[in-house]
């Protein structure tokens, strides 16, 4: 990009299931929340499945389909790309784009290791270009909120808490065995779908993790193998049967730098939880309590009775982190596409200030290296410290 203010960005999406509709329509949004942000133009869409692309250009209007993100790497006229591919793939789209000298927006887990994730942000430093991370959950405002009042002090000192990623994605018998399920297409399972989330929020919220004991387990042991292409979590029964390779589940328990502790749980086979997605944080002179389903929702505790505190319910409002630029008054929702269109202007805004913001490819690669040291604590059965 040869302009420092671009009026214009020239994007383009590699991989189109569910999460390249999500930034996609992240994109179209900017302006509609974020007036000040450049025109945004959908240059190209990529995916290898018959048709996809064709289909995303023809009802988003993007400039070229392609069925090889090699393409968008070579475009010239191709400012920065979203990886909304497969995991497996994402070190190599993330190097080859960086390399190519696209800004990228990538989605989490950043690859199957930390190295995966290393080799990324040695591209993107070279390159000299912007990175986000899909880290969406730490936009909420009601999330933003709790960051300012630990930060503040408002808590005490942060003693101990809970944070949970439990789900019911995984949990029909018949659901088919996609490349999420294989070490070697989808990495780490549970522990890098939804586990990475959680990791991420506890160090944007309480800094750095110290050490991890942990404990995994795979609950649905065998799975149909797919007859076509699959996308999102869809169902094959009366196939060949193969093996789930990666956790369903995953519990840590997480020294912090600080001398906190945390209790870490994600399922993706839990019954009778959606999305069930939060925390519960407590200090020496107050606690806060958020849950996914009641985003705009957070409830603390704080004044200086210790005992007997009561918890109360604030309904998050303008004050409180991008609320204002989708909603004028408090307590109106706010949706998960939203939290995306807020992580999109982060990374519009990187590009424009040339200045990272919001999640970065450093927050994917400390997240990373929290995954590694949970695996390895499950192979040893002891603590592992966390690089």
């Amino acid at each position: 990009m040869t302009n420092a203010h671009p009026t214009e960005i020239a994007v383009a999406v590699a991989g189109f299931g569910w999460m390249g509709r999500v930034h996609t329509n992240a994109y179209l949004r900017q302006r509609h929340h974020f007036p000040e942000a450049p025109t945004i133009r959908l240059g190209a869409v990529a995916d290898e499945v018959p048709g996809r692309a064709e289909e995303a250009a023809a009802q988003f209007g993007f400039g070229a389909a392609l069925t090889d993100w090699r393409d968008i790497a070579a475009d010239e006229n191709i400012d920065a790309v979203s990886i909304t591919a497969p995991n497996f793939l994402h070190r190599e789209i993330g190097v080859a784009m960086a390399e190519a000298g696209k800004h990228i927006w990538i989605e989490k887990p950043v690859g199957l290791s930390s190295e995966d994730a290393k080799a990324v942000a040695a591209a993107v430093e070279k390159a000299g270009v912007q990175s986000t991370v899909g880290f969406n959950y730490r936009h909420a405002p009601a999330v933003a909120m709790a960051h300012d009042l630990i930060a503040s002090g408002e808590l005490g000192t942060i003693t101990h808490s809970r944070f949970r990623f439990l789900s019911d994605y995984a949990a029909h018998p018949d659901g088919a065995l996609s490349w999420r399920y294989e070490n070697a297409r989808g990495g780490s399972g549970v522990l890098g779908d939804l586990a990475s989330h959680g990791v991420d929020l506890v160090r944007y919220l309480l800094g750095d993790i110290d050490a991890v004991v942990a404990d995994t387990a795979v609950f649905i042991p065998q799975r149909a193998v797919p007859t076509g292409a699959t996308s999102g979590h869809a169902r094959a029964t009366g196939g060949k049967l193969g093996a789930v390779e990666n956790d369903d589940f995953v519990s840590a328990l997480v020294r912090l730098a600080s001398g906190g502790r945390v209790t870490l749980d994600a399922s993706r086979v839990a019954v009778g939880e959606q999305n069930n997605y939060g925390f519960e944080i407590h200090g020496t002179k107050g606690a806060v309590y958020w849950d996914f389903r009641r985003m705009n929702e957070l409830g603390t505790s704080l004044g200086s009775r210790y005992q007997d505190q009561p918890v109360t319910t604030v309904w998050v409002g303008p004050d409180a982190g991008a609320y204002a630029r989708f909603q004028p008054g408090s307590a109106s929702s706010m949706s998960y596409d939203d939290l995306k269109v807020i992580e999109g202007n982060n990374f519009i805004t990187s590009i424009i200030d040339g200045k990272p913001q919001g999640a970065t490819i450093a927050d994917a690669v400390a997240a990373a290296e929290t995954l590694d040291a949970i695996t390895a604590s499950v192979a040893s059965g002891a603590w592992v410290g966390v690089h």
